[in-house]
């Protein structure tokens, strides 16, 4: 007997049962994934000029067409970070002409962002790092700071020009000398903030070190660039004449002049009255901690990318035809975006998996949107998608955004149940999903991944009977596994591949359980056949598709999406509220995706944050010789963190990884004001001022660079808050926090320092007095050793 005579052989595919279209048109999809050390754009650009040289060569009617393409987003933010970089500069410089007049005195600190990011960039390439969204972002944040050295040493200059009467080549060189203390203890102070960031664990502190470093590396080389070509330059360029204000900022000037006298006449009222300022600095840190209280919170601000995923669930057991149905008319329903210009291209697949599939009742849709200059928000677009596939009875579909941090396509909700069974899990889920649709405070598409309702199929085999007609379990198994499936036999090689010849029976004979009758197993005792249905019985029940574990521990995973305006943060403590209230102390709460990074880095960022101030405190000890001194500097940081707080409250925004990366340096740039008043009092007291006047003298004399310095920093961050298009969401964020704090910060801590100075630092001395004490010491030992 030929194969031929019993079976219908035939050159195909593994599995038929799935479709792919783009626009409603068929196509076979082809992906391309990088591997995890190569570039996303490099990989992009060759896989586009390997296109363009193949589709000549197809056959007519056929191209290869581009679809989704992660590479897009990340092109476009990196265009956008340049824009933003080259405004931030522009802001920064014309912040520094209006204070300094003149064009001739403005290249001298401007020249500083050239060479220090080029300087940056050397470093960069030293540790191996690569032009990516979080250095750009990292260089676009040290426009302000690069530039703040150069002021300070350049405005000192200027004053000693103006004030005392000196030559530019000596003042350029005792007023470098005068605040080279001063510049040195802020670069230290913000080197020592961004460091420990690259104590971050996991990918968070991979993807952050780098931006961690890029900052400090800028900041490094503008202290050196301020010390030695801004001072030089200021020697060489600087006259008299340059240094008096022109007509164009006499204005800006005029201004400045009569703010610095409200605050010197302010400051002496605050400094007779500390009780009150005491208190309101009490209140303001308070309020402080109730705009943290209040402030909703996420893992990562909700960017839109250009593209988003549309997932797609049918009942456990749906065949292929049914899915088929649903993504067709899901497809239909969503083409009017594409003809209103806001979907560029609709891609529909059915069923969700690759590879071997085993189950046929899910779909995704893939949708690449236009230009974001050309149309809505894509959450506008989702939130509409939603409602008009809310009416489909026989599928759930909920679409999702891919993070940005991470990368998954996974609902940001991910709350795991650990238990001993699966029972008692079933159990304790079925009561959360039931409370939460008693009362679901913005949770989206709730579900999980345990349901009792996929249908299996039991033969169970009389093994008596089978061994008294003389038929083998295993040859009853096999036939089960070719008739009622498939079976790989062999392999065949043609023109050089290798291919799978799979033995199965005909689908249309797989339809019900009648089909069994018509298969037979051969007795290996008479030689005759047998039907097999006399040798098992059938059981049909429900079961879960997986039975999944997490840690070891089993597990059940309740997912679920967010409305808008609901946070990841409120999300989770109110299921955690619910675990306390209704489930039992035995139950294990763990967290999954975004959801479990969301919950570790809080943790690991407050590890950073108090990491951060304890280093910035000790280096100021050290600078200072003394642990009153960097009290009073870090006393300021509360009002400053209260700042951004505030930025983040009134704007409507999360407190996440960026914003709180963005709190992080504030602690370095409050720092820096303080710097600047406390080490210019002390000076002033070594040379012989009284305490009280050396403290209100460097108050009023370090205004100008403070406000200078805080504003070159505001003007750098505006760019950032009025960004548009790509990954525009993660600048804000950064962007408003350090708008906020560092106006805080100029604002309040030129009160609070010089009182908390005026409280605290009357016995203390300087750095100096430890050399004067040398100095008189010095002699007499000589003298006694001579002796």
């Amino acid at each position: 007997v030929r194969l031929g005579d019993v079976a219908r052989i035939e050159l195909g595919l593994v599995e038929d049962r799935t479709f792919f279209r783009g626009n409603q048109e068929p196509m076979v999809g082809i992906g391309v994934i990088r591997q995890s050390t190569s570039n996303t754009i490099d990989v992009a650009d060759r896989v586009k000029a390997l296109t363009a040289k193949i589709n000549p060569g197809l056959p007519d009617g056929m191209a290869i067409k581009e679809s989704y393409d992660a590479s897009v987003f990340v092109q476009a933010s990196i265009n956008e970070v340049y824009t933003t970089l080259f405004v931030s500069i522009v802001c920064v410089v014309f912040v520094i002409y209006m204070f300094l007049g003149s064009f001739r005195v403005m290249i001298i600190p401007a020249v500083t962002v050239p060479v220090s990011l080029t300087a940056t960039f050397i470093a960069m390439y030293a540790f191996g790092f690569s032009v990516n969204l979080l250095t750009l972002l990292a260089l676009v944040l040290a426009i302000g700071l690069v530039v703040d050295d150069a002021i300070v040493v350049l405005e000192n200059i200027v004053r000693r020009i103006q004030e005392k009467g000196e030559t530019p080549l000596v003042a350029a060189y005792r007023g470098a000398r005068q605040v080279g203390f001063a510049v040195i203890a802020t670069t230290l102070v913000l080197i020592a903030v961004f460091v420990p960031i690259t104590f971050l664990e996991g990918d968070l502190g991979r993807l952050f070190t780098e931006f961690a470093l890029t900052i400090a590396a800028a900041v490094a080389f503008s202290s050196l660039v301020a010390l030695t070509l801004s001072t030089m330059l200021a020697s060489k360029m600087l006259t008299p004449s340059t240094s008096r204000p022109t007509r164009l900022v006499e204005t800006v000037n005029n201004v400045f002049r009569s703010a610095r006298k409200r605050y010197r006449k302010n400051l002496v009222k605050a400094v007779r009255a500390p009780k009150k300022v005491l208190l309101a600095f009490a209140a303001l840190v308070a309020l402080s901690a109730v705009f943290f209280v209040n402030i909703n919170q996420e893992f990562a601000p909700s960017e839109d990318r250009g593209a988003f995923f549309l997932i797609v669930n049918g009942p456990e057991g749906a065949s292929f035809e049914y899915i088929s149905e649903y993504m067709t008319e899901i497809e239909s329903r969503l083409m009017p975006f594409v003809e209103a210009g806001e979907i560029n291209r609709l891609l529909v697949r059915a069923p969700r998996a690759f590879g071997s599939i085993e189950q046929f009742n899910s779909g995704i849709a893939i949708v690449i949107l236009t230009d974001w200059s050309e149309r809505r928000s894509a959450w506008d677009i989702m939130g509409d998608v939603s409602k008009k596939l809310s009416d489909l009875p026989g599928v759930r579909s909920f679409p999702v955004m891919r993070q940005g941090l991470g990368g998954g396509t996974g609902k940001p909700v991910q709350f795991v149940l650990g238990g001993s069974t699966y029972e008692e899990l079933a159990q304790w889920s079925e009561t959360l999903l039931a409370k939460i649709n008693e009362d679901n405070p913005g949770l989206v598409g709730v579900d999980t991944d345990y349901k009792q309702t996929r249908p299996q199929i039991d033969f169970v085999v009389d093994y008596d009977r089978a061994a008294d007609l003389g038929v083998t379990i295993s040859e009853i198994g096999r036939t089960l596994e070719t008739m009622m499936g498939g079976r790989r036999v062999t392999t065949f090689l043609d023109k050089g591949e290798e291919y799978d010849v799979i033995v199965e029976g005909e689908r249309s004979e797989q339809t019900s359980f009648d089909d069994i009758q018509n298969i037979y197993v051969r007795s290996d005792r008479s030689g005759e056949l047998i039907p097999i249905s006399n040798l098992l019985s059938i059981t049909e029940y429900g079961a879960a598709d997986q039975l999944s574990r997490f840690n070891r521990v089993r597990a059940i995973t309740i997912d679920a999406s967010l409305a808008d305006g609901y946070s990841l943060g409120e999300a989770l403590t109110y299921l955690n509220g619910l675990v306390d209230e209704h489930l039992p102390d035995e139950a294990i709460v763990d967290y999954k995706g975004e959801s479990r990074n969301f919950m570790s880095s809080g943790d690991s960022i407050l590890f950073v944050f108090l990491l951060g101030l304890a280093v910035v405190f000790l280096v100021l000890a050290a600078q200072f010789e003394s642990f009153v001194h960097p009290f009073i500097i870090l006393a300021t940081v509360p009002l400053t963190i209260g700042g951004g707080l505030f930025g983040l409250m009134i704007t409507g925004q999360s407190l996440n990884i960026y914003s709180q990366i963005g709190l992080i340096m504030l602690v370095g740039l409050a720092a820096k004001n303080g710097i600047l008043i406390v080490e210019f009092a002390n000076q002033l007291r070594d040379v012989g001022y009284r305490f009280n006047r050396a403290i209100l003298s460097a108050s009023v004399i370090r205004l100008r660079p403070i406000v200078m310095t805080g504003l070159t920093t505001i003007a750098g961050s505006i760019p950032l808050i009025l960004a548009s298009g790509a990954g525009a969401e993660t600048r804000l964020v950064i962007g408003t926090v350090i708008f906020f704090g560092v106006l805080a910060s100029t604002l309040l801590t030129i009160f609070l320092v010089p009182l908390l100075y005026t409280l605290l630092a009357r016995n203390t001395g300087s750095p100096e007095d430890v050399t004067r004490q040398l100095e008189a010491e010095l002699p007499a030992a000589t003298r006694a050793r001579g002796g």
